[in-house]
């Protein structure tokens, strides 16, 4: 199992999917090679420079925190049931309950829609709120999501960076 990084009352907490191989290996989030999360969080302004995975427990400091959706480890995502996707969002749901951070970004809309029953979601805030956190769907950062870019994925992930800090209306929904 992959440790959580978190902390009460983050700013964001990161939601991926579920750990990686190479992530459960490491015990590092975002651990394979060609994810892209680090260098998204970077070119998007959530950190003054790209992190390694291995340097994980500095996103605190900067409020900001990871957890998953699933804690089992795979090769990939589509290994995991439809189950697995509901009960991680219950979990999900009590974790974000208890930690109360401003934001959850779930990294995955199709991760979003079958952990929390809602098949019309699309990228960007949703309507659902978790007590007094707010939600966000953020494009998968895995090498496999061919249909998102590392600039359009940073400027998405900019987008939740600005409502998070409160630059302008961003996190309003449409």
């Amino acid at each position: 199992m992959v440790p959580d990084v978190v902390a009460s009352g983050l700013s964001v907490l990161f939601c991926g999917i579920n750990p990686g191989l190479m992530t459960a290996a490491t015990g590092h989030h975002f651990a394979r090679p060609g994810n892209r999360f680090w260098p998204v969080l970077h070119l998007s302004g959530f950190t003054p420079r790209q992190l390694a995975p291995a340097e994980q427990e500095e996103l605190l400091s900067y409020g900001l925190g990871i957890t998953n959706v699933v804690a089992r480890a795979t090769a990939r995502a589509d290994e995991l049931s439809a189950q697995e996707y509901r009960d991680g969002g219950r979990l999900l749901t009590a974790k974000v309950e208890r930690l109360r951070p401003r934001w959850l970004a779930v990294v995955g809309v199709t991760a979003y829609r079958t952990a929390f029953g809602e098949p019309k979601a699309r990228i960007g805030p949703q309507e659902r709120t978790i007590g007094g956190t707010r939600v966000w769907a953020l494009p998968n950062p895995s090498g496999l999501n061919a249909h998102w870019t590392a600039a359009t994925m940073a400027a998405e992930y900019g987008r939740l960076r600005a409502a998070a800090s409160g630059d302008d209306g961003a996190g309003l929904p449409c």
